[in-house]
């Protein structure tokens, strides 16, 4: 754990819940070029995903389930990283070939130099910020302890919330949990002042915790429909195999669509395999955080948080519109036009 500093980059020794790029050797890490030890790390018919733990990761989580890619030729399997924080720079050094992870993290990936882009979504809101009970307001936070995951959304959020209400960072404790459910448990044991945490681990607080405060679901400050996790991928797959990455992102959208058809029978799949919480809480949490593959008409939001992530020193320079690559989503929506046309959530 480890304490926000403003100006410069900050210590990357904390650790994060779905990404981090921990140190100068961690940077370097992600800076593996294609050829490397980890480079191209689909065989044949298989493609590698590292994942994280929100509902944002749903959609992928089903592919993974019903092994959807199938239908395509992929298989699709999941490696497990050491913790956390090893979950972005898998990605970086290319020991696995895609994954689902913040877009923030993804921005400071890029911005390393790793050959990776943005090829398709995850899902929107989610995020939210919970304080104790006689926490009520943002000026309330000053002095208090915040718990969150460095270089996450949900990092960035507390950040952007505090300075829409004229607070500075600087003005609160930041602690770098390992963890969901750590930073659950503590926040639920008064170790925490304050959280911002993701689906369905928000609703099971507020539900788990009477007297507890939602400061905010993010709309308010970002708008309704809000990104949250995006789908990346190695640039030297997206190269050599688009078919692959193409079978992955038809995978999700059948699972999109079966999540909003069918929400019991995938809940019945995913909980407990996936997510470790009560049916009742999956249900409201998932009601809040669901599933969009095709994310298009999110690229100004996404590209917008890079304010954010310089001024908190995250980032050296704003990424172009080449850090993403829609081009393989696009293919799969003119190529299924049925499976897009029944899509609740998309961008056209």
């Amino acid at each position: 754990m480890c304490d926000w500093r403003e100006g410069g980059r900050p210590d990357l020794g904390g650790i994060s819940r779905r990404s981090l790029l921990k140190s100068a050797g961690a940077a370097s890490l992600v800076m593996a070029l294609p050829g490397g030890p980890g480079a191209f790390a689909a065989a044949g018919t298989s493609i590698k995903s590292t994942h994280g733990t929100g509902f944002c990761n749903l959609a992928l989580f089903l592919a993974h389930a019903r092994q959807i890619a199938k239908e395509d030729g992929v298989t699709l399997d999941f490696v497990s990283t050491p913790t956390f924080a090893e979950h972005v720079t898998f990605l970086g050094a290319g020991l696995v070939d895609v994954g689902v992870l913040p877009y923030t993290s993804f921005i400071a990936l890029y911005d390393a130099g790793a050959p990776v882009r943005i090829v398709g979504g995850g899902g929107v809101e989610g995020c939210a910020i919970i304080s104790q009970p006689e926490l009520k307001t943002a000026a309330d936070l000053k002095g208090k302890t915040l718990g969150t995951f460095q270089l996450d959304t949900l990092e960035v959020m507390p950040y952007d919330y505090l300075k829409k209400n004229g607070v500075s960072m600087k003005d609160v404790t930041v602690r770098y949990m390992g963890n969901t459910p750590e930073a659950v448990e503590a926040f639920k044991a008064g170790a925490l002042d304050w959280i911002c945490t993701i689906e369905p681990y928000a609703s099971a607080i507020l539900a788990d915790k009477p007297g507890t405060n939602l400061l905010t679901n993010g709309v308010d400050i970002y708008g309704p429909g809000y990104t949250d996790c995006v789908l990346c991928a190695r640039q030297e797959l997206i190269d050599g195999k688009p078919e692959v990455v193409k079978a992955l992102i038809k995978a999700m959208m059948k699972a999109q669509l079966a999540y909003e058809t069918d929400i019991d029978t995938v809940l019945k799949e995913v909980v407990g395999k996936y997510y470790k919480t009560s049916m009742e809480n999956a249900v409201i949490g998932s009601s809040k955080q669901p599933p969009v593959v095709d994310m298009r008409n999110q690229t100004d939001f996404i590209l917008g948080r890079t304010d954010s992530l310089m001024e908190m020193g995250y980032i050296k320079k704003k990424p172009g519109r080449d850090a993403i690559d829609w081009t393989m989503l696009e293919a799969v929506i003119a190529e299924n036009p049925d499976l897009y046309g029944k899509l609740k959530r998309k961008s056209a």
